[in-house]
């Protein structure tokens, strides 16, 4: 494929070899309303109507016989997003997070990823390797490269049996994952991450205090990350990072990791340049503070794509049981001809609501996070 933008700016996606002697479009020029083959000179448009043929006498039609591969393209939140499915697109999908809004309440980032999409997609409901995998000492209020605590602190952070647990909800397009902190004082931690097909992964960046915060109209913000196959063992992640309520405070990590064409430069080839010296007293993974590399070493690290009949998952893991579900359930849908359920062609029908969730709950509150949604006080679930 092609993508290119025409002398109007808009964005177009088309099939990567000419329709005439098969010439590499990428190297084509923008004019005259559309993208021309360097080769011999033939036009196509965004639509893959084929527009001229120079070479070819004065009043031929022949032209008018080439329709070159074309997929239509929408641009959203930044980014261009094509259908490249069957017959006509469906509406193009209503998420809060690619809404219009102001530029500084959006930041998307990419990074290229060596392994198949959907094990770095599992990563994001595997939310009990928040316990271990991401933690760094500057949770407690040191920085990188001085610790406030000591080492043992570090090498022995993690879950301990009766203080965390999983909940799950399976929801027609999605699973939602809630993973539940107690213990630790007088409060109860909720963090609800959501799996939406077919390779979205959705998570909270705000606290919601429950029993105290004023209902909200709308979620104040999350994180989405898209991974989107290259071929089967190779994927791009996408980030989005939205906010609702003014600038996003701060930029998850993009300027923590030196890259180079969306490459980190700390990757497989070096080992991530792990330092067990910063492991002793500054963060588990020895990585610094970018989660995002830090997802990036575990899931390559489980091979360019994982041998899933030699693992053996445990009780905390049922979200990625069920995220497997909805996949192979998708997978027959597609196979007797049926729509997945996010697929939406009546406008009217065109709302896909996700609601992933970061609160804490007082211990004596009996908070039932399956029942909140934004605009409900959050009283509803008591």
């Amino acid at each position: 494929l092609v993508l290119f933008r025409d002398d109007q700016g808009h964005p177009g996606l088309l099939g990567l070899h000419c329709s005439h002697r098969g010439a590499d479009l990428s190297y084509g020029r923008i004019e005259d309303g559309g993208l021309r083959c360097i080769y011999h000179g033939w036009l196509y448009d965004i639509s893959g109507r084929c527009l001229e043929q120079p070479g070819e006498p004065a009043g031929s039609t022949f032209h008018e016989k080439i329709r070159h591969p074309a997929y239509p393209c929408v641009e959203r939140a930044g980014a261009i997003f094509a259908y490249l499915g069957p017959g006509d697109p469906p509406e193009f999908p209503d998420y809060e997070f690619l809404r219009e809004r102001p530029p500084e309440q959006m930041d998307i980032i990419k990074r290229y990823h060596e392994c198949n999409y959907h094990q770095a997609n599992e990563g994001n409901i595997d939310t009990s390797h928040l316990s271990f995998l991401h933690y760094t000492n500057i949770s407690y209020g040191g920085s990188a490269g001085q610790s406030p605590a000591p080492a043992t602190t570090i090498n022995h952070r993690g879950a301990r049996p009766g203080l965390e647990t999983m909940e799950v909800e399976r929801l027609a397009f999605s699973v939602r994952g809630a993973r539940v902190q107690g213990g630790w004082g007088d409060k109860r931690v909720y963090s609800v991450t959501e799996f939406v097909l077919p390779n979205l992964g959705v998570f909270s960046n705000n606290n919601l205090n429950v029993g105290q915060d004023e209902p909200l109209r709308e979620h104040p913000g999350y994180t989405v990350n898209w991974h989107v196959p290259i071929d089967d063992t190779h994927h791009w992640k996408y980030t989005f990072n939205f906010s609702t309520r003014g600038p996003i405070q701060g930029r998850r990590g993009r300027d923590q990791t030196e890259m180079v064409d969306y490459k980190p430069v700390r990757n497989l080839s070096n080992r991530f340049m792990q330092d067990r010296e910063e492991m002793k007293d500054t963060s588990y993974i020895g990585l610094g503070a970018d989660f995002q590399l830090h997802d990036k070493l575990i899931t390559e690290s489980q091979g360019p794509i994982q041998d899933r009949s030699a693992e053996h998952l445990g009780a905390l893991d049922t979200p990625v049981v069920l995220c497997r579900e909805l996949m192979l359930q998708a997978i027959r849908d597609l196979q007797e001809g049926k729509e997945p359920a996010n697929v939406v062609r009546d406008p009217k029908l065109n709302h896909l609501p996700i609601v992933p969730l970061r609160a804490v709950a007082p211990l004596d509150i009996n908070w039932d996070w399956r029942a909140f949604r934004y605009g409900v006080p959050q009283t509803a679930g008591v």
